[in-house]
């Protein structure tokens, strides 16, 4: 994509991804000879002011010397960048290197005039934030370090772009024009600015696949059974409150409905708008129901189908052709190979998942890379997400697939400013940024608790991830995961353990633990591994196996009202012998026991022989009450652990309102500026 006049080779790596202000993506690259044509079309659909506020003078067409000079760039002092959708020109960008005089010139000269020009359908979308921030690290790269700009008074968008950047700059007004003089070396304000604006983008992004508007299953076959079937069943069953299309190429012409929802042979013959679509058709079809998808507008994708990386490097280069070919339309992926996504949420009501039930409704938010393991997470919390403080449940559910394009940065940048999220729970195979992550990761458990299980530990990353394994010794990883405040646990039953922890309980005021029951050898176990967490258990109350309810009830009364203890365990096994009853008043009697003492959280770790578990749930009468979000730049306390090979119940009372996170411990407080890279990762505004 060069000519032998060029000075440099095409810099293939000033290429990539964005995602916008709305949660659309764009394709930036530089501009080539071969983009006359694309050039001249764009500069026709521009509105006669915008070509005003770029040229200073009425200009409604580009002359045959204006293509030529805006398409041969030598990639050094001369640059152009495009931003793309469909394969179509948006927006562009370009810089001319000057010298003390204004007048053209080369290094060391380190200055450049830049000028941007976006078609005025995509104004707003924050795409000329995005061209500058990558032509100024292409400017940087090329030894250039200030950019001048003239821009009329009466363009305050433009202006607007260039001051909220935060460069260090200069302003100047002279002859009726407004100078800009832009300083490009990064600042903690310029950094802070891009981050702010890759959070916004990224969190719209999933947003829009979470909470559309309709709905279309591309692949809903004509006879029960089957993928589509299922996922078309699974929404209209859960209670999706938006439009449901069913599609598929095969139907007969006659066709109206399927199942009770509108059918179609072609996402375009649908005549609304279709915000998401789940694609569960073979592979060797899934480009032509993107194509379609893309051409009708789709905002997002669900690829359920599988036959992509996951199945060796033929699959691989499909997966990578898919994800190009989804960005070229501005949509995002789930998957492809993904499970699903849900969200409980009453205005959505989506499930959009192979999951055959709707999960109950919650403040969970759980994130999957490995469809079996979320199969899992739902099906356990689904289990025990009963109990005496009401129901808790899933908010949000993402399983990622082959984690092409959306990943779990992706999410946390979603559940970080999701009201409906109280507590996030993770599991991951691989970490594609580990900078990025943890500095997600961060952020994000300074305002709600976030728990991760890091699976994956000695085979690698599956082999349908787009992104490497993380290199990082598993460790070395753990150690960073605590550093950022995350919760770290080993397994997908202390991750739901944790989860309902966080959702149900009040924090503890300090590390002091009571421990009481009916068994000695749990508490010896629950007291031990209180020591490993670095917490300060009591010595152990055995009630020994003849306690009754009311010796519970007794002694966790007496534990509650001890100002020596901020936190009671109780263990509890069942008796030999022992009915349904007897479980049904131990519940009640550790209910009532616990009401009087609303801000202290109480852990049950039983054994699952009798029906305690049962008990504890049908001891609920009363939801949660409403709970404030944590204050954000605080950190999560430690939590007394699940005893292992045990079964946490939540503490048996409503859960009051939460005290704000305790103080963090002072590696979060160090935050490091870290310098922009090129890449699909960048997400500016």
């Amino acid at each position: 994509m060069h000519t032998a006049s060029d000075r440099h080779e095409y810099p293939a790596h000033w290429e990539a991804d964005v995602v916008l202000r709305d949660g659309g993506t764009a394709r930036i690259r530089p501009i080539t000879v071969h983009d006359a044509d694309r050039l001249v079309s764009f500069y026709e659909q521009v509105s006669d002011e915008s070509k005003y506020y770029r040229f200073f003078a009425p200009y409604p067409r580009l002359s045959a010397r204006d293509v030529h000079r805006f398409t041969h760039h030598d990639f050094v002092d001369r640059v152009g960048l495009a931003a793309t959708v469909g394969g179509e020109f948006i927006a562009t960008v370009r810089y001319d290197r000057i010298g003390a005089d204004g007048m053209p010139a080369s290094a060391p000269a380190d200055e450049a005039e830049v000028a941007f020009l976006v078609q005025d359908a995509h104004q707003g979308r924050g795409v000329a934030s995005a061209l500058l921030e990558h032509v100024a690290a292409v400017a940087r790269e090329r030894g250039i370090r200030r950019f001048a700009a003239e821009v009329l008074p009466a363009n305050s968008k433009m202006i607007k772009v260039f001051t909220d950047a935060g460069y260090q700059q200069k302003r100047s007004f002279e002859d009726g024009v407004v100078r800009l003089e832009l300083d490009l070396e990064p600042t903690d304000r310029s950094l802070a600015v891009q981050q702010a604006r890759e959070q916004r983008a990224e969190a719209r992004s999933v947003q829009r696949l979470l909470a559309p508007g309709s709905v279309a299953v591309i692949g809903a076959g004509r006879t029960p059974g089957g993928v589509g079937r299922s996922i078309l069943a699974n929404l209209r069953d859960g209670g999706y409150t938006g439009r449901l299309y069913a599609v598929n190429s095969a139907f007969e012409k006659d066709r109206e409905e399927l199942d009770g929802v509108p059918a179609h042979r072609s996402v375009r013959e649908i005549p609304e708008p279709v915000d998401l679509a789940v694609v569960a058709v073979p592979a060797e079809h899934v480009p032509e129901a993107v194509d379609e998808c893309g051409e009708h507008g789709v905002q997002g994708l669900v690829v359920i189908s599988a036959g992509y990386a996951e199945s060796g490097p033929g699959g691989r280069e499909r997966q990578r052709e898919l994800v190009r070919q989804a960005r070229s339309y501005g949509m995002r992926i789930i998957g492809p190979n993904a499970f699903g996504i849900i969200n409980t949420s009453p205005d959505v009501r989506l499930n959009a998942s192979l999951a055959p039930e709707m999960p109950r409704a919650g403040r969970i938010g759980l994130f999957s890379q490995s469809g079996a393991v979320g199969i899992a997470l739902l099906s356990r919390l689904h289990r025990r997400g009963g109990g005496v403080t009401g129901v808790t449940g899933v908010s949000t559910f993402v399983s990622s697939g082959n984690r092409a394009d959306v990943s779990g940065n992706d999410v946390l940048q979603y559940w970080y400013e999701d009201p409906d999220t109280d507590v996030a729970l993770m599991y991951l195979e691989t970490i594609g940024s580990p900078r990025k992550f943890n500095r997600l990761a961060r952020r994000t458990a300074a305002a709600k608790p976030l728990v991760v299980v890091q699976g994956a530990r000695h085979g690698g990353a599956p082999q349908g991830h787009a992104v490497r394994a993380t290199r990082l010794p598993h460790g070395t990883v753990s150690a960073l995961l605590r550093q950022a405040g995350v919760i770290r646990v080993d397994t997908i039953t202390e991750l739901v353990d944790a989860g309902l922890l966080l959702a149900r309980q009040p924090l503890p005021a300090g590390p002091r633990v009571a421990i009481l029951g009916n068994s000695e050898s749990l508490g010896l176990l629950t007291y031990d591994a209180c020591l490993t967490e670095g917490l300060r258990p009591l010595p152990p109350l055995d009630l020994t196996t003849a306690a009754s309810a009311e010796d519970f009830h007794r002694a966790l009364t007496a534990a509650l009202a001890d100002d020596a203890c901020d936190t009671v365990v109780v263990t509890a096994i069942p008796t030999l012998g022992e009915t349904s009853a007897g479980d049904a008043a131990l519940a009640g009697a550790l209910r009532s026991a616990a009401a009087a003492a609303p801000s202290k959280p109480v852990l049950v770790v039983h054994v699952e022989l009798g029906g305690l578990a049962e008990a504890l749930s049908a001891a609920a009468s009363t939801a949660p009450a409403a709970v404030p979000p944590p204050v954000p730049g605080t950190a999560p306390a430690a939590v007394p652990p699940p005893v292992p090979g045990t079964a946490p119940a939540a503490g048996p009372r409503p859960c009051p309102a939460r005290r704000p996170w305790p103080s963090a411990p002072a590696p979060r407080a160090r935050r490091t500026p870290r310098p922009p890279r090129y890449g699909p990762r960048r997400t500016p505004g």
